[in-house]
């Protein structure tokens, strides 16, 4: 078959989860036999076409804006203008798969104007951000994320949680909504040992500290102000000999002046923005991998550490209890709980034949439940049941 893939993030753009998702899930379903033309938007010195991994990657131009909204609203011109001209030029297109509701507006269009059945993947909900909806920013999004799931003949979210919260913030029926968990490359992740362990270990750290670490985005909703709020009594249990690494961009001074207040200044390094590579070096000397969110829809950042051989300590929010088993994967603590974190934190550095079991376990668990061929091999049977409804019907 062959599939229009829109998606407002795709490498070397990455924003979030969505850029990895849509980066690793299409190569293997044209590895099954399918043709995708995928239409993102314009980075630096990004070809505007290039074949990546089998996927046709079109890229696309947005006109200048004067705040986000107008931006996608830009952007889904654009889209819609170059969706159509493929349609018309190529011909033949089965279906349209839109990623998130930013990219929506030019989906529906695309749908109705040339008769394709739209696929939707929910990433994420705007009611679920925030915990409802508080302002006129968030219904005019979750307002937008409404139209494309009731436009959309499927559904597809990452866990069943997921599927909770489309149902019941989205107003979407039970049964049109599919799970797909994601996946992850395990054997991109290698465990890298050709660089001297201590040297670099020290650039974070002295040698009696252990390394606990989390990575990911400075936002409310990531929960890293309890990580904080944990460390003063992780600290003292393990006698002062700990390093909290705080791995990413974005604005972190309230953060940074959280641990000040909290007496655990000289216990943190914010390292700002770190490349693949060195996350991967990173990972081989680190000892306990954090994901204290206080929303979570999936958590790929868990599945990244599993791979990467690194135990895992997690909230109970969304979809993680789902992606990280209980005692058998990692460690699940009660969301926005610090005591409760601080007691997982600790479970995985004084139990170190205990912290090795998690970590087989969990390794073992991405041959089992998140190899992107067996996901794709799902989502292409979602497209088959969709094609098989739509030839039973008259448009």
């Amino acid at each position: 078959m062959k599939i229009l893939v829109l998606t407002w993030e795709f490498p070397p753009r990455i924003v979030g989860g969505i850029a990895r998702h849509v980066a690793e899930l299409y190569p293997e379903i044209v590895n099954l036999g399918h043709e995708v033309h995928l239409i993102t938007v314009e980075f630096g010195a990004a070809p505007m076409y290039e074949v990546v991994d089998g996927v046709k990657v079109h890229r696309v131009s947005v006109a200048a804006s004067n705040d986000f909204f107008h931006w996608i609203v830009n952007l889904n011109d654009s889209m819609g203008n170059h969706g159509a001209k493929l349609m018309l030029e190529e011909g033949g297109f089965d279906l349209i798969h839109a990623h998130d509701w930013l990219v929506g507006d030019a989906a529906i269009s695309l749908k109705h104007n040339f008769k394709v059945p739209l696929i939707a993947t929910i990433h994420a909900t705007e009611f679920g951000r925030y915990n409802g909806l508080y302002n006129n920013e968030h219904y005019y999004i979750c307002g937008k994320e409404r139209l494309l799931a009731y436009n959309a003949w499927r559904v597809i979210v990452c866990t069943d949680y997921m599927r909770r919260e489309v149902a019941r913030a989205l107003h979407s029926s039970w049964d049109k909504v599919d799970v797909i968990y994601n996946g992850i490359r395990a054997e991109k992740k290698q465990h890298q040992t050709d660089f001297d362990f201590w040297n670099f270990r020290r650039y974070f750290a002295s040698d009696r500290e252990t390394i606990v670490y989390y990575v990911g985005r400075m936002t409310h909703e990531k929960g890293v102000a309890v990580l904080i709020n944990a460390a003063p009594k992780v600290a003292a249990a393990m006698g002062g000999d700990v390093k909290f690494v705080i791995i990413g961009g974005g604005n972190t001074d309230n953060l940074q002046r959280q641990a000040w207040d909290l007496g655990v200044w000289d216990k943190f390094y914010f390292t700002g923005f770190m490349s693949d590579e060195t996350l991967d070096k990173f990972q081989t000397v680190a000892d306990c991998a954090v994901f204290p969110s206080l929303y979570e829809p999936f958590g790929i950042v868990a599945l990244e550490s599993f791979a990467a051989r690194v135990p895992v300590v997690v909230s109970d929010t969304g979809g993680l209890p789902e992606v990280v088993q209980h005692t058998k994967t990692g460690i699940v603590t009660y969301t926005g709980n610090a005591n409760s974190l601080a007691w997982g934190i600790l479970e995985v550095l004084k139990n170190p034949g205990y912290k090795q079991w998690l970590v087989d376990n969990a390794y073992q668990d991405l041959a089992q439940r998140f190899q992107w061929k067996d996901l794709a091999q799902q989502t292409v049977s979602v497209y088959n049941r969709v094609l098989q409804e739509k030839s039973q019907t008259a448009w």
